[in-house]
């Protein structure tokens, strides 16, 4: 018995050393805003090409990266997996699900909110934290086409890419189930300033974007679109003082509870079966700066 006691004792405690080795060894990430979390490393997935977001190339093109990250707050919206993560005060008000049909929703993400690369091979939430390196949340913006088309022309602003435009260019915009050419022959109209940096300018009047398609429609400049997004540009970050006036006019426009990395790892998880294949070997085309 004393003997049986024994192996018992010692089994427990290689159990609690185990334990706490596992913990102390859990991956941790301090993000940009220096808050330290918690990442999940079961998290695991392959891509069959690098995706890329360093050295500002969201910023300066579309980006195979940026179709994924957008193909991602897309599908979240679109399949329904969002309504799990309306707040309560949306919950109560009947805001439960997204008030437009599917032909009418599009995503949009700042090339400044990614970060670096996704190299080809396996990675993990580590390498997605590094991409988005802040503690972004999904956002819903209803906004007319008018209002969509000056989203887009304010966020092309510092295009084309330069050294000087880098800073500016962080409000271009990734997108996906809308199709925009941004013609940098035209002058951006520069309006008033806008922000406390000094680097972004409302609109003035519109001319070097040109929006094609919606989601293979003819794009409408008087009927209502939800924009997925991020806090931030709903917030009115960077150039996006437009999807700021928008959300306040339509109060179905919300933050959600979901966390963007969270979105981007079910869509891998969900839709792509852990694998990004050939539909993101490259940009597809989606957005063309000429």
């Amino acid at each position: 018995m004393h003997a049986l006691k024994r192996i018992l004792c010692a089994a427990l405690a290689l159990c609690l050393l185990c334990g706490l080795s596992a913990a102390a060894s859990a991956s941790t990430f301090t993000d940009a805003h220096g808050n330290v979390i918690e990442l999940d490393d079961s998290l695991e997935a392959y891509a069959n090409y690098a995706l890329y977001g360093a050295d500002h190339a969201a910023r300066k093109a579309e980006t195979n990266l940026g179709d994924l990250w957008t193909d991602a707050l897309r599908w979240f919206a679109v399949s329904g997996a969002i309504n799990a993560y309306w707040e309560e005060d949306d919950v109560t008000a009947g805001n439960t699900g997204i008030a437009v049909d599917a032909d009418h929703v599009v995503a949009l993400w700042n090339g400044g909110n990614l970060r670096a690369d996704v190299a080809e091979g396996k990675f993990g939430a580590e390498q997605l934290a590094e991409v988005l390196p802040y503690p972004n949340k999904v956002a819903v913006i209803y906004m007319t086409g008018a209002q969509l088309l000056e989203a887009l022309e304010a966020a092309s602003q510092g295009l084309p890419y330069a050294e000087d435009t880098a800073a500016a260019c962080a409000s271009f915009m990734q997108a996906s189930g809308i199709k925009y050419t941004v013609d940098t022959a035209v002058a951006y109209d520069q309006g008033e300033a806008y922000g406390d940096k000094g680097i972004w300018f409302r609109t003035a009047s519109l001319g070097r974007v040109t929006v094609e398609e919606v989601n293979g429609q003819p794009f409408d400049p008087d009927a209502v679109y939800a924009v997925i997004t991020s806090n931030a540009n709903f917030n009115g970050m960077d150039s996006s003082y437009m999807f700021k006036a928008a959300a306040e006019e339509n109060e179905k426009s919300t933050i959600t509870t979901a966390v963007v990395r969270d979105v981007i790892w079910l869509y891998i998880t969900d839709e792509l079966s852990n694998v990004i294949g050939d539909a993101y070997a490259e940009a597809q085309g989606r957005v063309t700066v000429r």
